[in-house]
């Protein structure tokens, strides 16, 4: 039997999660009207571009460095590194639509000038992406499908992690924070065979949070219930 296929005839995916959550807030859903379409790159969509040619990062960001934020929950950490680093440009993806309603609002208060923002899966983004065009990527406390036989939905996979590598530039970095060990145990058997190495010397470089880190959500949620927070430094090679 042949694979599924969407209407414009590009593989068809199965998404397993949330797109959205509780009734969005009147300034939410203005947010999503107004802001989300000049900060979204339309080329990504399958009606716009069938072919997933690969999207023109230049007509977004110049020359600049391009960084990538893949599932960024409620948008804190992505606009810390936004406006910290002003001179690169940054992408997010993330499906949960209440999430991006939440990351519209910090960058209407922040003022960032430097972030484009895809509201769907990452692997679609994977599609359009030039080849070595990302410097650095995060992974954020993803959802950890904590059921043995959910596994496989894990970002640490296969069908996640070959793209990513296909599209980070040699000797970029990548970035994951989990509070769930068995995540970590995952992170660190599948990273290093999709065309990365752990940059780690001692239990500090995985138990100490990166120099530029601000807490998210999650994470100070992970820490009232108990759970060690874990960051991992990965090289692609």
């Amino acid at each position: 039997m042949s694979a599924r296929k969407h209407p414009t005839g590009a593989p068809w995916r199965n998404f397993h999660g949330r797109f959205k959550g509780k009734t969005l807030k009147p300034s939410q859903e203005a947010w999503l009207d107004e802001d989300l379409g000049p900060l979204s790159p339309g080329a990504v969509d399958w009606d716009v571009n069938p072919a997933r040619n690969p999207i023109d990062l230049k007509e977004y960001f110049g020359d600049r460095e391009i960084w990538l934020e893949i599932g960024f929950g409620g948008g804190e950490h992505m606009v810390h590194q936004a406006v910290t680093n002003p001179e690169i440009g940054i992408i997010g993806c993330e499906p949960y639509i209440n999430g991006v309603a939440m990351l519209l609002g910090k960058i209407r208060a922040s003022g960032a000038q430097n972030i484009a923002v895809y509201p769907g899966d990452v692997r679609n983004m994977f599609d359009v992406l030039p080849d070595g065009s990302i410097s650095r990527a995060f992974l954020l406390y993803p959802d950890p499908w904590p059921k043995r036989r959910h596994h496989k939905r894990r970002f640490v996979t296969e069908g996640h992690l070959t793209p990513l590598a296909k599209s980070m530039k040699k000797g970029g970095i990548f970035r994951i924070a989990t509070d769930i060990p068995d995540y970590v145990r995952q992170s660190l058997e599948e990273v290093p065979r999709h065309g990365f190495e752990w940059l780690a010397a001692g239990p500090s470089d995985w138990r100490e949070p990166w120099g530029d880190w601000i807490p998210t959500r999650y994470e100070q949620k992970a820490l009232r219930e108990g759970r060690v927070p874990h960051y991992l430094t990965f090289r692609r090679v």
